[in-house]
Order: structure tokens, then sequence, then C-alpha cells
């Protein structure tokens, strides 16, 4: 009897990914620039988003993807921007997926924007393997989390644009090292960005904002 070995994880990743292309032409397409936020619960990545639509919201059409086990929460904070917000409740999964997003992008005003901001599933883990047919890939980790939480996590790193340590202004409340966490993720990936961001302070919120610019306009 021969053994018969099965693939299920490479087979729906591969078509995770040819749907993801798909995604990614449709935005290409209508000119809009695809930002997947990524970063475990609590990191600020809805924060920074709503800093960011604050900012860029006069000079460019924001639309917001959020994705959670419960999603209407950030995606209401979205909508108080007054901008095109579609919720995905993932449910038991730990991720957006590239068929989620398809269905999504398919509700939302592609002709009227220039940026697609894509909140995934606070996770450090169960994104890093699924594009959604984003353009850039930008990982939120918190100094609150710990400043070896990098190296525990090295896989989401090694595909990002771009790193954030955020609410760097506690970082010497919880004793931890914001530097190393940012030089921890270049280690993994000597080609990614890296910014250190507070809300509270304003450091790096303008890096931030020149960061998302740069890439829409490079794209146009």
């Amino acid at each position: 009897m021969h053994d018969l070995r099965v693939e299920v994880g490479y087979d729906v990743l591969q078509a995770n990914e040819a749907l993801a292309e798909k995604n990614r032409r449709l935005l290409d397409g209508f000119g809009v620039t695809g930002f997947n936020i990524m970063g475990a619960i609590g990191s600020g990545k809805t924060t920074l988003i709503e800093l960011a639509v604050e900012k860029l919201g006069d000079k460019y059409g924001i639309g917001a993807i959020a994705g959670d086990i419960v999603a209407d929460i950030d995606a209401d904070r979205f909508r108080l921007h007054d901008i095109p917000t579609i919720s995905l409740n993932t449910g038991r999964e730990c991720h957006l997926d590239a068929h989620l997003v398809e269905h999504a992008i398919e509700q939302m005003p592609l002709d009227n924007m220039d940026i697609l901001f894509m909140e995934n599933v606070g996770n450090l883990i169960c994104p890093t393997d699924y594009s959604l047919g984003e353009h850039h890939r930008v990982v939120v980790v918190s100094v609150s989390e710990g400043d070896d939480m990098v190296k525990k996590h090295p896989m989401i790193f090694k595909t990002c644009s771009l790193v954030i340590v955020n609410k760097v202004d506690i970082a010497e409340a919880v004793d931890v090292d914001a530097d190393k966490m940012a030089d921890d993720a270049l280690g993994i990936n000597p080609r990614i960005g890296a910014l250190k961001t507070s809300k509270i302070t304003g450091e790096g919120i303008d890096d931030w904002i020149k960061f998302i610019e740069v890439n829409v306009n490079a794209r146009r």
C-alpha cells in the first residue's frame, strides 16, 4: 500500500496567491494603492490608520477594510472619518485572506479612491502567509509587547515594506528599548523601513504619512 501525501497547505496558499494577484490587478486598474496593516491586538493599527486619514483625507480618496473576529468596532471608528469602510468579520479565522478581501473590494468606490487600508486581524503569526492583493505590507508592534517581540515572530517581518515601533512614549515606563525592536527587524529584513511613532508626542507620525504619500505618488 502506497502512502498518499496531500499538500493541502500548499494548495490553499497557492489559490490565495492567485486571488491576491487578481485583487492587485483590480486596484492597479483604478490607480489605488493598497496597504496591508498587520500587528498584534493593541499595537495601534487602527489609530495609525485614523491619523493617516485625518492628515491625507483632503488630498486623496481613502477607503478602509477592517478585518477582525468582530470587525465592526474598528470599522465604526473609520466610518466616523466619513470614508467608505467595509467590515470583515472573520469568525474563528485569525487572518484576512484574498477571498474575503475580493468581496470587500467589489463593494468599494474604487473610481473615487487613491488609497485602500486593509487592517488585518490582530495577530503576528496567521496573516504572514496570506497576501491580500496589497502593494505594501506594514507591521505595527507596540513597545508594550516587550523588546523581544520582534525576534519571537521573525517571519512576518521578512515580507514587509515597513515596521512601525509604536507607543514609544511609554518605552521607559515599560522598560523597553524601542531602538532594539527596530534593529531586530532590520536584522531579519535589511530592506525593511523602520519608524518609531507615538500619537501622544507626535514622534514619527509625519514620517508615517510621508511613507504613504511617497508610495501612492510613485504609482501615479
